[in-house]
C-alpha cells in the first residue's frame, strides 16, 4: 500500500472541510463588517496555530511510538466516529443536512445586527473571524499529525492539508460566496469512514495487536465501516418512515 497516498487522501478530505467551514465564517465578517477585520481576525488564527504546531511537533519525537499509535488511534476514533455519526443521521433525515449558505447568512445576520464601531477596530468580528479559522484550523493539525506522525509520512499528511488550503482559499477569492455546492455531507461521511478505519487500526497497534495483512488490513476496516454506516442509514430510515417523521430540510 502506498502509505503517502493512503494518509495525504484522508487529510485532504478532512482539512477540506474543516476550511470550507472557517472560510465561510471569514467570508461572512468580511461581507458584513470589512475586509480588514476579517483578514486581521484570521490572521491572528493562523499565528495561534502556527504556535500550537510548533509546541505539538518536538513532543512527538519524545513519545514511545506504541504509546504515540494509542493514543492518536483514540484521538481519531473520537473525531471519525463524531463526523460519521452526524452524516449518518443527516442522510437518514434524523438531522437536518449541513448548509453552508445558512451558516453564512446566520454569521452576517448577527454581525450585521450589531452596530459598527466608530473609530478602532471591530473585535467583534475580529474575534468571530479569528474563532472560526483557530477552531477548525486546530482539528485540521490534530488530524494531521495524528495521521502522519503514527505512519511515519508526516510530509504527506500536511501536503494533503496544504493542497485542501490552497483549494479553499483561491474558490474563496474568486467566488467570494460560501461555498455551498461542496458536497459537506458527502465528504464528511468519507472522511469519518476514513479516519474511524484508521483510529481502529492504530488503536490496535498500540495495543500490540498484530494485523494480517498488515497495512493492507486498513482497506478491510475502510470497507467494513462503509457496509456499517450504509446499513445504519438505511436502518435509520427505515425507522423515520415507520413512525412518519424525519428532520426538516
Amino acid at each position: 500500500m502506498n502509505t503517502g497516498l493512503s494518509v495525504a487522501a484522508p487529510s485532504f478530505l478532512a482539512s477540506l472541510v474543516e476550511f470550507v467551514e472557517a472560510l465561510t465564517i471569514v467570508l461572512a465578517v468580511g461581507a458584513t463588517r470589512g475586509w480588514k477585520n476579517a483578514g486581521t481576525g484570521a490572521l491572528a488564527g493562523v499565528a495561534a496555530l502556527a504556535i500550537a504546531v510548533a509546541a505539538l511537533g518536538p513532543a512527538l519525537g519524545r513519545i514511545p511510538i506504541a504509546a504515540l499509535q494509542l493514543a492518536v488511534g483514540i484521538l481519531l476514533l473520537f473525531f471519525g466516529m463524531r463526523w460519521l455519526r452526524k452524516a449518518i443521521l443527516r442522510y437518514a433525515g434524523v438531522l437536518p443536512l449541513h448548509d453552508e449558505a445558512a451558516v453564512y447568512a446566520a454569521t452576517a445576520g448577527r454581525l450585521g445586527a450589531t452596530a459598527l464601531p466608530i473609530g478602532g477596530r471591530d473585535w467583534s468580528a475580529i474575534a468571530t473571524s479569528f474563532n472560526a479559522v483557530a477552531l477548525e484550523g486546530l482539528e485540521v493539525v490534530f488530524i494531521v499529525i495524528a495521521l502522519g506522525a503514527t505512519a511515519g509520512a508526516l510530509a504527506a499528511a500536511a501536503a494533503g492539508a496544504a493542497f485542501a488550503a490552497a483549494v479553499v482559499l483561491l474558490a474563496g477569492f474568486a467566488l467570494r460566496a460560501p461555498l455551498a455546492r461542496v458536497p459537506e455531507n458527502t465528504l464528511k461521511f468519507a472522511v469519518g469512514v476514513m479516519l474511524s478505519a484508521f483510529g481502529t487500526y492504530w488503536t490496535a497497534e498500540g495495543l500490540r495487536f498484530a494485523w494480517p495483512g498488515s497495512d493492507f488490513a486498513l482497506l478491510g476496516l475502510v470497507l467494513g465501516f462503509l457496509a456499517a454506516s450504509g446499513l445504519a442509514v438505511l436502518l435509520a430510515r427505515a425507522s423515520l418512515r415507520a413512525r412518519g417523521t424525519g428532520a426538516p430540510r
